[in-house]
Protein backbone atom coordinates (compact mmCIF):
# COMPACT_ATOMS: atom_id res chain seq x y z
CA UNK A 1 0.00 0.00 0.00
CA UNK A 2 1.61 3.67 -0.75
CA UNK A 3 1.72 5.92 1.77
CA UNK A 4 1.58 9.59 0.96
CA UNK A 5 1.83 12.39 2.82
CA UNK A 6 -1.13 15.15 3.65
CA UNK A 7 -1.57 18.60 4.74
CA UNK A 8 -3.24 18.49 7.64
CA UNK A 9 -3.10 22.77 9.01
CA UNK A 10 -0.67 25.14 9.55
CA UNK A 11 1.66 25.27 12.15
CA UNK A 12 0.10 28.19 14.09
CA UNK A 13 -3.71 26.87 14.12
CA UNK A 14 -2.02 24.25 16.53
CA UNK A 15 -0.26 25.94 19.27
CA UNK A 16 1.50 24.62 22.46
CA UNK A 17 -1.34 22.80 24.68
CA UNK A 18 -3.94 22.87 21.93
CA UNK A 19 -5.94 20.01 19.67
CA UNK A 20 -6.89 20.27 16.06
CA UNK A 21 -9.68 17.80 14.82
CA UNK A 22 -8.74 17.48 10.72
CA UNK A 23 -11.29 15.35 8.40
CA UNK A 24 -10.31 14.11 5.36
CA UNK A 25 -12.59 12.71 2.91
CA UNK A 26 -13.37 9.01 3.12
CA UNK A 27 -11.95 8.42 6.07
CA UNK A 28 -11.56 8.79 9.99
CA UNK A 29 -10.99 12.43 11.50
CA UNK A 30 -7.62 12.91 12.90
CA UNK A 31 -6.93 14.77 15.87
CA UNK A 32 -3.68 16.67 15.87
CA UNK A 33 -2.51 17.73 19.61
CA UNK A 34 0.57 20.04 20.32
CA UNK A 35 2.86 19.13 23.58
CA UNK A 36 5.41 21.58 24.34
CA UNK A 37 6.07 22.30 20.69
CA UNK A 38 5.78 19.05 19.10
CA UNK A 39 2.94 17.77 16.72
CA UNK A 40 1.24 14.44 17.16
CA UNK A 41 -1.76 13.13 15.43
CA UNK A 42 -4.02 10.25 16.42
CA UNK A 43 -7.42 9.05 15.22
CA UNK A 44 -10.12 11.38 16.78
CA UNK A 45 -12.51 8.85 17.89
CA UNK A 46 -12.54 7.05 21.63
CA UNK A 47 -12.09 3.29 21.03
CA UNK A 48 -14.35 2.99 23.94
CA UNK A 49 -17.31 4.56 22.28
CA UNK A 50 -17.45 6.39 19.47
CA UNK A 51 -16.93 10.36 20.44
CA UNK A 52 -14.94 13.17 19.53
CA UNK A 53 -11.19 13.59 21.51
CA UNK A 54 -11.16 16.86 20.20
CA UNK A 55 -14.05 17.76 22.85
CA UNK A 56 -11.75 16.54 25.13
CA UNK A 57 -8.86 18.76 27.32
CA UNK A 58 -5.00 18.02 26.37
CA UNK A 59 -2.77 17.72 29.85
CA UNK A 60 0.30 16.93 28.77
CA UNK A 61 0.75 14.56 26.39
CA UNK A 62 -2.81 13.03 27.35
CA UNK A 63 -6.15 13.71 25.89
CA UNK A 64 -9.17 13.28 28.06
CA UNK A 65 -12.64 11.41 26.06
CA UNK A 66 -15.63 13.47 27.60
CA UNK A 67 -17.81 10.58 27.03
CA UNK A 68 -16.55 8.10 30.07
CA UNK A 69 -13.25 9.56 31.26
CA UNK A 70 -10.79 7.51 29.65
CA UNK A 71 -7.23 9.16 28.82
CA UNK A 72 -5.12 8.48 26.06
CA UNK A 73 -2.04 9.11 24.63
CA UNK A 74 -1.39 11.53 22.02
CA UNK A 75 2.63 10.14 21.79
CA UNK A 76 1.85 6.09 21.62
CA UNK A 77 -1.71 6.31 21.36
CA UNK A 78 -1.97 4.19 24.73
CA UNK A 79 -5.06 4.30 26.73
CA UNK A 80 -4.08 5.04 30.17
CA UNK A 81 -7.89 5.09 31.75
CA UNK A 82 -10.34 2.98 32.18
CA UNK A 83 -13.09 1.79 30.37
CA UNK A 84 -10.86 2.34 27.14
CA UNK A 85 -8.37 -0.68 26.69
CA UNK A 86 -7.59 -0.03 22.96
CA UNK A 87 -5.06 1.91 21.85
CA UNK A 88 -5.54 4.62 19.02
CA UNK A 89 -4.06 4.52 15.51
CA UNK A 90 -1.31 6.84 15.49
CA UNK A 91 0.31 8.61 12.21
CA UNK A 92 3.88 10.15 11.17
CA UNK A 93 3.99 14.02 11.42
CA UNK A 94 6.48 15.60 9.05
CA UNK A 95 6.54 19.90 9.96
CA UNK A 96 7.71 21.61 6.33
CA UNK A 97 7.73 25.24 6.23
CA UNK A 98 5.04 25.77 8.69
CA UNK A 99 3.16 23.27 7.70
CA UNK A 100 1.79 19.92 9.11
CA UNK A 101 1.71 17.20 7.09
CA UNK A 102 0.93 13.50 7.90
CA UNK A 103 1.66 10.22 6.51
CA UNK A 104 -1.69 8.43 5.37
CA UNK A 105 -1.90 5.34 4.13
Amino acid sequence: MEIKNTFAAKLAEVTPGTTKKICFPGRAPILLANVEGTIYAVDDTCTHEDSSLALGCLRGDKVKCTLHGSWFSVVNGEPSEDPADEALQTYAVIIEDDEIWLSLD
